[in-house]
């Protein structure tokens, strides 16, 4: 969902301070059972289909609801003959004074293309940058795979397949100081139109914003990466089963910014060796202590199972986030049934399993060539990213 280095190391634990929101370097680790094909990995993806969003919940004391919608209707276009586009809008809340941002519901206008959503905050001193970007771009908003394309862009809300309103514990909600404003991220994907875009979308996100009368922790979103090495199986064939070949594809289609992904992480996770298989994870030492309060996990249709480990083979090993078996139509944040406390020296690991043979099985991916797989932008290429939501002690 986001480059795997991230803006000003946000990505690398060691170097940020964690900080996450309570609602709704070796390869290995657990792994799902591969013979029984996963009930989710877009079964219903082919889009998500249309249904009502339902109504969020009552607004608490000091609180009240905000829409913004992007500006004009837009028809994706997806570049370098690929299947996906990441389009950025700039949208204000017109904020006078500070404002925490203490739930959100993200409104998908035409979710057959939709593929998922990111809010990234931009500080006033950086609006003028998003205004250029979509100024110097014909058509609505700007082309934005990776992140926002905006310096200094914090994450404050996302939208995936499953998720309807997120609503933080009281008392906890992401600072907004007057002036703010918000970058839409949509990814659209052009697998269920065969490449044609035809129809537009024009989303929305419900804010739910506190006025600063009441206490509030500020909170933070943290992304973790782990790497996709994820070889064609026994079964298949082709010149895209080369992992460079695969590589030089992703680059082609979204960019080096993306296609420097993957070498990235196996520099970060695996020791500078891909490895390739099925399962694999990265591990983050902790630098600051922190409460974490949620925890999400975001693969694409070849996913079958995340987990989000503290401490994993110590004593007093615990876990964040444990989905055994990945429904891409159920990515909604897992609130913690009791918060976790994470202090220095901690290590967090993020273990994926991916499973190449669900290509054979899904609508969607069976007229693609095999390819061996990799962390790329595309719902066709793989992701393996934890997400945890908390407050920094």
């Amino acid at each position: 969902m986001r480059r795997a280095t991230g803006i000003g190391g946000r990505l690398v634990l060691a170097a940020t301070v964690l900080a996450v929101v309570a609602t709704s370097v070796a390869c290995g680790g657990d792994t799902a059972d591969p013979a029984s094909p996963a009930p989710s990995s877009g079964s219903t993806h082919h889009g998500h289909g249309q249904s009502a969003s339902p109504s969020p919940a009552p607004l608490r004391a000091g609180e009240r609801f905000v829409t913004l919608t992007m500006p004009q209707p837009y028809s994706p276009v997806a570049p370098n003959d690929g299947t996906d586009e990441y389009r950025c809008f700039l949208v204000d809340p017109k904020l006078s004074a500070t404002a925490y941002l203490t739930g959100s519901q993200f409104l998908p206008q035409n979710a057959d293309i939709v593929h998922h959503a990111i809010f990234f905050q931009i500080a006033p001193a950086d609006v003028q940058q998003a205004r250029e970007a979509d100024a110097r771009t014909p058509g609505e908003g700007w082309q934005c795979f990776g992140d926002s394309g905006i310096d200094g862009g914090a994450w404050v809300a996302h939208w995936a397949p499953g998720a309807n309103e997120v609503l933080l514990d009281p008392g906890l909600g992401y600072e907004m100081p007057p002036g703010a404003q918000l970058v839409m991220q949509v990814h659209y994907n052009l697998l269920a139109t065969n490449r044609k875009s035809g129809s537009t979308d024009q989303s929305s996100i419900r804010l739910r914003l506190a006025d600063d009368s009441t206490p509030t922790t500020a909170l933070d979103t943290l992304q973790l990466p782990a790497p996709v090495e994820l070889p064609c199986t026994a079964q298949e064939s082709g010149p895209l089963c080369d992992r460079d070949a695969a590589i030089q594809d992703v680059t082609r289609r979204f960019g080096e910014a993306v296609g420097d992904n993957a070498e990235q992480l196996v520099q970060r996770c695996g020791k500078g060796k891909p490895v390739p298989g099925a399962t694999q994870h990265c591990d983050y030492p902790v630098e600051d202590a922190a409460t974490i309060y949620a925890a999400a996990g975001h693969m694409h249709l070849l996913g079958r199972s995340i987990k989000i480990e503290l401490n994993p083979g110590a004593a007093g090993a615990s876990t964040l986030l444990n989905v055994p078996q990945y429904n891409f139509d159920d990515q909604a944040i897992r609130p913690l049934a009791t918060p976790i406390k994470i202090k220095k020296g901690d290590v967090i690991r993020v273990t994926c399993t991916h499973d190449a043979s669900l290509r054979k099985m899904l609508p969607q991916l069976q007229h693609l060539p095999p390819r061996y797989v990799v962390w790329g932008d595309g719902t066709a290429d793989e992701m393996c990213l934890g997400l945890l939501i908390g407050t920094r002690s």
